[in-house]
């Protein structure tokens, strides 16, 4: 029995369809989304972080580095991922007396209107700001913030947010930093 051309179309139809399935299936249905090659960091320029409450703010790329940009008063780290910046942490000298909403109103780039802790943290989806304890420079009368930037981020998480500037905190009490200004 000779195939006819119906038979032959029919089977070029199907044969097309499961190619198509399957060059979905092994692309990740055919997007060209790119995927993390570099690890999430466990720590910025030296204090711990919760790695994994950081990996939503952190795109999908190749390469990331972690700079520290520290100036007199203060502690920058920058995190940077494919020659782009994504995230920073600050460390920095205020005046005692000073409140996170202070700092927030001098140093946010949009308002962040939640608060945790009587106001000691302040957050929004991609910015956060701390108030550490205890990390009080009594020769110069300055008081210790923290503050956590994902401008360079789509990802926007209030709660995650609230999480990182917390557990950043209270490594930064911790740390050598906190009492490197007491003498």
């Amino acid at each position: 029995m000779k195939p006819d051309r119906t038979t032959f179309w029919n089977s070029s139809l199907i044969l097309a369809a499961t190619l198509t399935t399957l060059t979905f299936a092994l692309t990740g249905c055919g997007g060209d989304e790119q995927q993390r090659e570099y690890a999430i960091p466990r720590t910025l320029c030296g204090t711990a972080v919760d790695s994994d409450t950081l990996a939503p703010f952190l795109p999908s790329g190749r390469k990331i580095t972690v700079r520290n940009k520290s100036y007199s008063g203060a502690k920058d780290c920058q995190v940077i991922v494919d020659k782009k910046l994504v995230f920073t942490t600050t460390q920095v000298w205020l005046e005692e007396g000073s409140t996170t909403a202070f700092v927030a109103a001098r140093q946010s780039l949009d308002s962040p209107g939640q608060s945790t802790e009587a106001g000691r943290f302040r957050y929004s989806g991609y910015e956060a700001f701390g108030k550490t304890r205890g990390c009080v420079d009594t020769k110069y009368k300055q008081e210790l913030y923290t503050i956590m930037r994902a401008e360079g981020s789509k990802h926007r998480d209030a709660d995650a947010m609230k999480r990182l500037i917390v557990s950043y905190t209270k490594e930064v009490e911790k740390s050598p930093e906190c009492t490197a200004g007491a003498l």
